[in-house]
């Protein structure tokens, strides 16, 4: 009896999570790209991947490519991104996993991102192109740079960091990508709560620099169908580097730009101080800002940004 009424109780708790979640599905719209320009993809191994271009196509061209978190999306750019177009040719895709992109259910790794990341540079249709990269991503940037056919001019590297969660633990990631407790759990990991909360720990130094709007988009985003595989692999400690940073900086032959938040505490800027010394790099500070200084502080980043790709 004991046995049956455990059976019992675990498939109410089940049907509960998948009511609770059925609920959460009912609220959620499709999204629309966070940015606006032209928008197109490209297939990349059967994968839709979306971007959003703006500015005369004859112009130098920069490519933004936004960090990794449960909520990632080009979109990370969208107070310097209009701005940027008026004087280059912008390019900023949605990872895979993220945005608009497609979202297969993979296991996703830095090596995959990586070859993305390569495979998006390497396009035809770009001769030269400067790029600026946030967080996880700048690592895997600063990993291929050397193995690019394009010609990278300079680079602006947001708060880079070679690690964005914990050493790799396979039964988190497994649990985050089971259907209906994984679900469940992402979605707790991604309530408008949470999200709220980290945006205030560590994303913005002034969460009043952030739009009720935006944090919406952020909760609609992480709630598209397969949203939780690839943050699964983040969260689990799948998407983190094993090269350390200052070995990959050092390599770039190309004018590197590190920008700071002074206030950044996931990484500090310490670190980045740490990293400009031994790999050769120009730092630039924001004052009271965090890991998005470009959203916080948009005027000063784009002309930080600027004068990146005039050293080139």
């Amino acid at each position: 009896m004991r046995v049956r009424s455990a059976l019992s109780a675990l498939a109410a708790g089940v049907g509960g999570l998948s009511g609770i979640n059925a609920v959460l599905n009912r609220r959620v719209d499709q999204i629309d790209p966070a940015l606006s320009g032209d928008h197109d993809s490209m297939t990349w191994n059967e994968i839709e991947v979306s971007y959003t271009e703006a500015g005369d196509p004859t112009d130098h061209t920069l490519v933004l490519l936004h960090g990794i978190n449960a909520a990632g999306s080009s979109g990370e750019f969208r107070k310097i991104f209009t701005e940027l177009s008026d004087s280059y040719h912008v390019v900023a895709p949605d990872l895979p996993g993220f945005g608009t992109s497609d979202r297969p259910s993979l296991r996703y790794s830095a090596a995959f991102y990586e070859e993305f990341i390569q495979a998006f540079l390497t396009e035809d249709r770009f001769e030269s192109v400067s790029v600026i990269a946030s967080s996880l991503t700048g690592a895997y940037l600063a990993s291929v740079a050397d193995d690019m056919t394009t010609d990278i001019e300079s680079m602006v590297f947001i708060c880079p960091t070679e690690r964005g969660g914990p050493n790799r633990i396979v039964a988190l990631r497994e649990l985050l990508r089971a259907p209906v407790i994984g679900t469940a759990l992402f979605n707790l990991l991604t309530s408008k709560p949470s999200i709220r909360y980290f945006n205030a720990d560590h994303g913005y130094y002034n969460i009043e620099n952030i739009s009720e709007t935006w944090m919406e988009y952020e909760w609609q985003t992480a709630h598209q169908p397969n949203a939780r595989y690839a943050p699964a692999s983040f969260i689990s400690g799948f998407l983190n580097k094993s090269e350390e940073l200052e070995t990959t900086l050092s390599d770039i032959d190309v004018p590197v730009t590190l920008l700071w938040g002074r206030e950044a505490d996931i990484t500090p800027l310490q670190r980045g101080r740490k990293l400009a010394k031994n790999a050769g790099c120009r730092l630039v500070v924001v004052d009271d800002a965090k890991l998005l200084p470009h959203v916080e502080f948009p005027d000063q980043c784009i002309k930080t940004i600027q004068s990146a790709v005039n050293r080139r």
